[in-house]
């Protein structure tokens, strides 16, 4: 199998939406759990490759995208162009829940409704990203040089640092993110926060 990493195309986008529901359940598939296969892509994936594509990056296996990275350069401008320019849209074609109803779907469409927000206690991470892999890629570096990949264009644009936030079961997950060099910056019950300063390198002429 011949893997490479390459900037993101819009012809991408349903793959993007597939591996996000492959392992949208704590890094495992999560097809079982959505009556509908696009609402986990709506929130973590497609307004990402909309809104900044030149910050969404693709890794293939012979050509077929089995993973991804992507993000924002800044988490509150991202949270404003989702209320303009995403939300409204998927509010229209989904009808809030009713409040019993406790489904991964329900769910998912509540946060649809709630929308994205920058936290301020992350104010100095700004950026945030969201990397996904399918196993056939996994376990091989790629998810070290995707990691690399981004931060390395983040720092080109400016950003100061960039955060991500992982469940507490996904421990494979957990384990990466230590190895590849971000630092616990939050926690709650469910998920922890981690953070990453970014390096800038001088220009001298």
């Amino acid at each position: 199998m011949h893997f490479a990493i390459r900037p993101y195309h819009p012809s991408d986008l349903y793959a993007l939406y597939q591996i996000c529901l492959k392992t949208a359940d704590s890094g495992q598939d999560a097809t079982a759990l959505y009556r509908d296969p696009e609402l986990m892509g709506h929130l973590y994936t497609a307004p990402y490759a909309v809104a900044e594509p030149d910050l969404c990056f693709v890794l293939t296996t012979d050509g077929a995208p089995c993973g991804y990275v992507l993000g924002t350069r800044d988490s509150a401008a991202f949270a404003n162009w989702c209320e303009r320019e995403w939300f409204w849209m998927l509010r229209t074609r989904y009808p809030l829940p009713a409040p019993e109803e406790d489904s991964p779907d329900a769910r998912a469409i509540r946060h649809i409704y709630a929308g994205h927000a920058a936290e301020p206690e992350l104010a100095a991470y700004p950026a945030h990203l969201h990397i996904d892999l399918l196993p056939v890629a996994q376990g091989k570096g790629w998810g070290r040089k995707m990691i690399e990949t981004f931060t390395s264009r983040l720092a080109s644009l400016g950003a100061p640092a960039v955060h991500l936030g992982v469940g507490k079961r996904n421990t494979g997950a957990i384990q990466f993110y230590e190895r590849v060099g971000f630092h616990r910056v939050g926690e709650d019950e469910g998920g922890i926060v981690y953070g990453m300063e970014l390096r800038h390198e001088s220009i001298t002429g």
